[in-house]
């Protein structure tokens, strides 16, 4: 039985797409190993989002060929697609795969056969077609798994070079998702997370997300729907109001924000200011209760000052969000933000990082101290020395002792205490 080995760089959407790589590939005979463990074949999904990232992908890379030098390395994903021809140049490489075929990766492996020069198959254009998976995602544990709805962006951010990297949007065909969601919970996942590229603007055959949600709700054994990043412009507040009511669906949203100042926002080609930004939030917190809201932020983009960073600083300090991730913001070759001049230096803008991520520290921290002494229901998934940790609906980490198997259950947790970046609390 030959061996395969997976690497995944980036986002929840490259996760799920190495779910389903590994399914196909086990469906064909292969056996899977870890990472670094002798294999025949490697395989690594790669992300491109940022300069950092492509270093790290070109690392991964020739981690796999050094690890296993006569094995078959197939470089997949959104850097091979946008560098096909930097990769190819790496010694070792025998196959290169962007993003519109990716998911067939199986079908082009020669039998693993090196190759004296790697084969390309990453053509610029994408079919913008509402697409099916024949495969479902095999993940390590049976708690939480992630399915793809969408892929690509019609979204034009200045400082993005995704849309070129995945195509147009297009979304998966409705039956589609609505079969790999059931056999998932068939195959003992309590949560499923529901991610794309945009995946707001999803509509296959008329059918909307808030559709996917409801279908889903329907099946038996399936516990929790979590919504994965999601564009405020794309939110319909159905979609809040279902939220609010729903015992399936996590109450739960991460919307990115990236600037509170409207002229930086102008800049990105963002869909929405501040203003809205914050009314969004407001709303959503008085009308969904306990509901935790996480944003992306960035620092540092061509022509952020002193008084467009404070602008960003205040208004997060203001709202009622639980967390964010702070991004440094990187040129993309290609991007229109990469031809802005007002560039910012790289001291000011890790200092900028860190004051936000300080702040996002104390935000998680208030957020975790407005809910001791309730009682959390929690979907436990690991253990280490009789201490289950899991997340509750709202997205707090929880950790709790028992001498029993927690694994995959979901159980009431009186939160007591906070301990680092998580709650303790006993079983109820």
């Amino acid at each position: 039985m030959p061996r395969a080995s997976l690497h995944t760089l980036g986002c929840r959407l490259n996760q799920a797409e190495t779910a389903i790589i590994a399914k196909t590939l086990v469906e064909r005979g292969f056996a899977i190993v870890d990472w670094g463990e002798p294999a025949d074949l490697s395989v690594i999904n790669t992300c491109t989002v940022t300069e950092q990232a492509d270093s790290k992908c070109r690392h991964a890379v020739r981690q796999a060929i050094k690890q296993n030098p006569s094995g078959f390395v197939a470089v997949v994903g959104c850097y091979a697609q946008m560098a096909s021809q930097t990769v190819a140049q790496i010694d070792g490489v025998d196959l290169i795969v962007g993003n519109g075929s990716k998911l067939k990766v199986t079908e082009y492996l020669n039998g693993l056969s090196k190759n004296s020069e790697p084969v390309v198959m990453a053509p610029s254009l994408i079919p913008r077609d509402d697409f099916v998976i024949e495969s479902v995602g095999l993940y390590d544990s049976h708690t939480r798994a992630n399915l793809k709805l969408q892929d690509g962006c019609d979204f034009a951010c200045s400082f993005c070079i995704i849309p070129r990297a995945r195509g147009r949007s297009r979304s998966r065909v409705f039956g589609d998702v609505i079969a790999e969601a059931s056999t998932l919970a068939d195959n003992g996942f309590k949560e499923i997370v529901l991610t794309g590229v945009n995946i707001g603007v999803y509509n296959s055959g008329g059918k909307t997300i808030l559709d996917v949600v409801r279908e889903m709700e329907k099946i038996s054994g399936l516990e929790r729907i979590r919504i994965s990043s999601i564009e405020l412009s794309t939110i319909d507040w159905s979609l809040v109001e279902h939220m609010a009511g729903s015992v399936k669906l996590c109450n739960y949203l991460h919307v990115p924000l990236q600037s509170g100042n409207d002229g930086i926002l102008q800049a990105m080609g963002r869909k929405h200011d501040a203003r809205v930004f914050a009314e969004f939030v407001e709303r959503v917190t008085a009308t969904v209760p306990g509901v935790g809201i996480g944003t992306d932020v960035m620092v540092g983009f061509p022509g952020e000052g002193d008084a467009e960073f404070r602008s960003t600083k205040t208004m997060l300090a203001d709202l009622p969000v639980e967390y964010f991730h702070v991004f440094s913001y990187s040129d993309r070759t290609g991007t229109p933000s990469s031809r802005m001049t007002a560039k910012v230096d790289s001291k000011t803008r890790k200092i900028r990082s860190a004051i936000l991520t300080e702040m996002s520290k104390r935000k998680r921290r208030a957020f975790y101290e407005d809910h001791l002494g309730g009682v959390a229901e929690v979907l436990f998934e690991t253990c280490e020395a009789g201490r289950w940790d899991g997340l509750t609906g709202n997205y707090m980490r929880v950790v709790a002792s028992s001498d029993g198997d927690l694994s995959n259950q979901i159980r009431p947790v009186r939160l007591k205490s906070i301990e680092g970046d998580m709650l303790r609390g006993e079983l109820v």
